[in-house]
């Protein structure tokens, strides 16, 4: 290849190259404009947003006050069926306490009757016995 068609064949690819830029550059342009415009139409509504976030905030809040509500709620009855078994045994405890107290102190009745017909008979004894040594 000579020196000329070496410098047609530049001078075709430069044209070729500033032809896809300027279609590149025009592409490019379009795009732009269309997010531009995109961007421009919409119309952000803080208030409305805000009050979204507000009313979503609120249902959380409330959600979880109603759960917390409801585990104390469970949580009391527990401890209220758990006192009252425990105020039942604590009872049942009592009586059987003063029942075993009872016991003991007719037991120990039992037992001074016991020591004193012992006494008794000790005493008939020594004096039977005097008696017969008579």
């Amino acid at each position: 290849m000579t020196k000329v068609e070496l410098e047609a064949k530049v001078g075709a690819l430069t044209d070729e190259i500033n032809f896809l830029r300027a279609i590149y550059e025009e592409t490019i342009s379009r795009d732009l404009s269309v997010v531009v415009s995109m961007d421009n139409n919409r119309h952000l509504d803080m208030d409305s947003i805000i009050e979204e976030v507000r009313r979503q905030y609120e249902q959380i809040a409330q959600n979880s006050r109603a759960e917390a509500e409801a585990w104390y709620q469970s949580r009391y009855e527990e401890l209220q069926s758990t006192a009252g078994r425990h105020g039942d045994s604590l009872r049942n405890t009592k009586i059987e306490i003063q029942e075993l107290t009872r016991n003991v102190q007719r037991l120990r009745t039992e037992i001074e009757n016991a020591k004193k017909q012992v006494g008794m008979c000790g005493v008939c004894l020594a004096i039977s016995i005097r008696a017969c040594q008579k």
